[in-house]
């Protein structure tokens, strides 16, 4: 009896050592696991930035702002997408009626399982924090086009790679994001910063694009796993904390991102500390669309501020890097591919 006790222990010992090798080896091949992929190209991502600048101020019912909305739908179906455009009327805090257009890319509109990136392409119509000239108008290189030049390359990526990733990808374009209310700036431009009453169901002055969107989508009942938000990620002093509405929202998927761009080597731009809530297009998918999105977002908490080039004639090419656009732009892409 007590040889065969011996026995029946000896063999749970011996199972539970060898599921443990198991699982150790799994985790091993997990972490060496290779995904082939193409690579983001930097260079190709400032060259996206610099012929939207190029345009001029991408600022809503100008010439630029319609050349602009142009190049982008010939640079998707260029590179494979089913592009769906909509065109749309909104009137801003200070009574003006844009005609303005979010423009919508899928690659692989096969695949079930489908990841949302975005960002917004205009350009606010004044540098309201420019000490000088508060009515002047500013490149947004950083503000606006940096995003959009890195989806840009993200799709010429999907389309030159090897195999695709596993899930299908959609980018959103938002326009109308920054023709909103600034109780900090208003004064200076506005006397004393008169606004009109919100529309009835609009939530806010600001981010116009998402909003109509996330009412109005491209597909009837469209959905996605997760959407990633970039915004301002090309600036030379960029660093992207984990901002604090994205943390409700997602935070899994925060963790995600910030964990990948970690293994990379980009922890030092990508810091592990969270932010202050900032109110952007991801807000409104979030809450009107319910689909999770995080926020890329550079942001200084030392002095609660997007940096001094903000809304500023500062936000122009000389502003923008190639490695900040490269940390983001890679990171995004092991996103995709590791899914």
């Amino acid at each position: 009896m007590r040889l065969l006790l011996f026995v029946f222990v000896f063999l749970m010992i011996f199972q539970a050592c060898s599921d443990r090798s198991r699982k150790e080896e799994a985790v091993k091949a997990e972490e060496v696991r290779v995904v082939p992929m193409p690579a983001f190209v930097a260079d190709s991502a400032y060259y996206f930035i610099e012929r939207q600048v190029a345009f001029g101020p991408r600022i809503p019912n100008t010439q630029a702002h319609r050349q602009a909305a142009d190049f982008f739908v010939s640079e998707f179906k260029k590179r494979g997408a089913e592009v769906v455009i909509q065109d749309f009327t909104a009137t801003t805090y200070d009574n003006q009626k844009l005609a303005l257009r979010n423009v919508v890319a899928s690659f692989f509109p096969e695949k079930q399982k489908r990841i949302l990136l975005a960002a917004h392409w205009d350009t606010r119509p004044f540098s309201d924090k420019d000490p000088e000239n508060p009515r002047g108008y500013f490149d947004g290189a950083n503000d606006g086009a940096s995003g959009a030049g890195v989806l840009l390359e993200i799709a010429r990526a999907l389309a030159a790679g090897p195999p695709p990733p596993n899930v299908g990808v959609d980018m959103i374009l938002f326009d109308g994001e920054d023709w909103g209310f600034d109780e900090q700036t208003a004064e200076t431009l506005y006397g004393r910063g008169k606004q009109f009453p919100l529309p009835q169901g609009q939530m806010s002055w600001w981010c116009l694009g998402s909003q109509y969107w996330a009412r109005n989508r491209h597909k009837p009942g469209y959905s996605a796993y997760y959407g990633i938000l970039l915004d301002m990620v090309g600036g030379q002093q960029s660093v992207f904390a984990k901002e604090a509405y994205s943390m409700e929202y997602a935070p899994g998927i925060v963790n995600k991102v910030w964990n990948t761009a970690a293994r990379l080597g980009f922890g030092h731009v990508f810091i592990n500390k969270t932010n202050g809530a900032i109110t952007d297009d991801h807000v409104f998918v979030n809450e009107l669309a319910r689909i999770p999105m995080i926020n890329i977002i550079s942001y200084d908490p030392q002095d609660g501020s997007f940096g001094s080039f903000h809304h500023t004639r500062q936000d122009n090419l000389s502003l923008i890097s190639r490695d900040k656009l490269h940390a983001v732009g890679t990171t995004l892409m092991q996103v995709l591919y590791y899914e």
